[in-house]
């Protein structure tokens, strides 16, 4: 009987779809690994990366998958570490969600995942079958249970593991980051371990996926359900464990981290998406409209501390409504940043678009909100062609309470290729501009100290797309807004139970109002990553036409 286990921990970003370049980094990293080492662990569908969608479908797709699986099972015939990872596996007409162990120069077992989420942002009992419920796997002679992810969230998977042997749980895990998700994770993980009297380990892939952050923050929990390992969270980490049998129970021995504070972990998330989806898409760089305001300084700071200065151009665009004060405020926002920074002019343009339009039956409506709407589309035009002629990807700037009540414009300030805080409420925008200003992580590339200045976090906010416009001419004060915004789209309650609550009924009927009427402009933004509990988009799926009105 062996008493312990030496187990390399390796909480990696693989590519989707990039079923070779994934393999090829996991022998590397294996060839690396001290000769002591037994077993070698990568994350949820590693193999292929996750979450795949209707690639999966594709036969050929499964096909690579199955021939790299075998060549990766022959290099474990060299006596070094077993490899256990996830992958797609393909039953007669079944696809399932699966987790291999490679020893030998074989694939000596596999198991399927049990528990298929079906909720948010998951729909994998679309593209997948579940599989049954089984016991453990013997590997180097100890009996380890291996469930997937959602797998741990309900008792009847570590349950059956429990009663047919299971000496150590290992969960491969691809589990996206939100605000909460972390102390979600924790409590599910504690409460398994406390049920089964088993030591878990939670290994959680890292990096971003189009709209999902996956923050890893893996970790082991002893069989009394204490912290006995915590890897690093929003970076790779690969981290060598001992586990030692004592008294009938294994103890695992290994480093515990610091992970990141709300806060820090939400900026993270960002500039890991930012960083993924510019990198794993093949942009050069990336550009914005940087307009004075708050939103576009704190996209500006995410993406030069996600890609580096020299890869990030910020343009100004002023028409005759743009302050002198965000004149400065933008240069100077620039220049903290180290951004190369560009002017352009855009009251040429409104005159032109204005004279076209005369000829529209003599035009002769009093300019108003299709006049502001031009100046905005005006400036997704440049930027986009600015994008086009030197290939840099254009970034929209709204956040998410704009984009909850239409406060943004369609191809305008809402193009893009990627709309970086489009999950992230107005409140939210001020504490992450106030944290970056005190805060800069070894792994950002943006530089050192105050890159925010002062006055766009503490001037009121304005689209300035008229004379002396603030958004508080059409909205609440956005601590108002965001609450009732929350309620609406995190709490998902009604208009009667908001006002119970004591908010203004005019308030409450014009923002849930708004938010219904906007549907169609939010199904037409750009991807973005999801942090919050409920984003739009795959999170909260609302019909486009719909007789509902809730708000009269």
């Amino acid at each position: 009987m062996k008493n312990n286990l030496k187990i390399a921990l390796a909480q990696l970003n693989p590519i989707v779809g990039d079923v070779k370049g994934n393999i090829i980094k996991l022998i590397d990293i294996r060839n690396n690994l001290k000769d002591e080492v037994d077993i070698i662990v990568v994350p949820e569908l590693y193999v292929t990366g996750y979450p795949i969608d209707d690639l999966v479908l594709r036969n050929d797709f499964l096909e690579l998958v199955e021939n790299e699986i075998n060549i990766l099972a022959k290099i474990t015939n060299d006596g070094k570490a077993a490899i256990i990872l996830g992958a797609p596996r393909k039953e007669k007409n079944s696809i399932r969600n699966s987790v291999f162990v490679l020893d030998d120069g074989k694939i000596t077992s596999f198991r399927d995942k049990h528990n298929l989420p079906n909720s948010g942002v998951f729909d994998e009992q679309r593209i997948f079958s579940p599989g049954a419920l089984s016991g453990p796997v013997k590997i180097r002679n100890v009996l380890i249970g291996l469930p997937i992810c959602e797998d741990i969230w309900t008792e009847n998977v570590i349950e059956c593991l429990c009663e047919t042997g299971a000496e150590i749980i290992l969960s491969i895990n691809a589990s996206p980051y939100s605000l909460k998700k972390h102390d979600q994770r924790m409590s599910v993980a504690v409460s398994r371990v406390i049920e089964s009297k088993i030591p878990l380990i939670y290994l959680n892939r890292v990096g971003g996926q189009d709209e999902l952050v996956f923050d890893g923050a893996s970790f082991c929990l002893s069989h009394e359900g204490e912290l006995s390992v915590q890897l690093k969270d929003f970076q790779e980490d690969i981290l060598e464990i001992d586990l030692i049998k004592l008294n009938n129970n294994w103890i695992c021995k290994g480093k515990i981290n610091s992970i990141s504070s709300n806060l820090e972990a939400l900026y993270k998330s960002l500039v890991v998406s930012v960083r993924d989806y510019v990198r794993n898409n093949g942009f050069p760089g990336v550009v914005l409209g940087m307009s004075g305001g708050i939103d576009s300084a704190l996209v500006a700071a995410i993406a030069t501390d996600a890609l580096g200065p020299q890869r990030v151009r910020a343009v100004m665009m002023p028409s005759p409504y743009t302050s002198q004060e965000s004149l400065e405020d933008a240069k100077l926002a620039s220049s903290n940043l180290g951004v190369d920074y560009s002017y352009l002019d855009i009251k040429n343009g409104m005159d032109v678009i204005d004279n076209i339009l005369l000829g529209f039956e003599g035009d002769k409506v009093e300019p108003g909100i299709t006049e502001e709407n031009i100046q905005s589309r005006l400036r997704g035009l440049l930027l986009m062609a600015i994008s086009n002629k030197y290939g840099s990807m254009v970034l929209a700037t709204g956040n998410k309470s704009e984009y909850a009540v239409g406060y943004a414009t369609l191809y305008g300030d809402m193009c893009g290729g990627f709309a970086v805080i489009k999950d992230v409420w107005k409140t939210d925008v001020f504490r992450l501009c106030e944290w970056r200003n005190s805060n800069k992580p070894s792994e950002f590339l943006g530089p050192n100290g105050t890159v925010i200045p002062e006055r766009i976090i503490s001037k009121p906010p304005s689209a300035e797309l008229r004379e002396d416009q603030k958004d508080t001419d059409s909205l609440p004060e956005y601590d108002i807004l965001d609450t009732i915004l929350r309620k609406l789209v995190e709490d998902n309650l009604s208009l009667e139970k908001i006002v119970k609550e004591g908010f203004d009924v005019k308030d409450v009927k014009k923002i849930t109002m708004l938010l219904s009427k906007s549907e169609y402009k939010r199904f037409q933004s750009a991807p973005g990553p999801k942090v919050t509990e409920k984003a739009f988009g795959r999170d909260r799926r609302y019909p486009l036409t719909s007789g509902f009105r809730n708000w009269n």
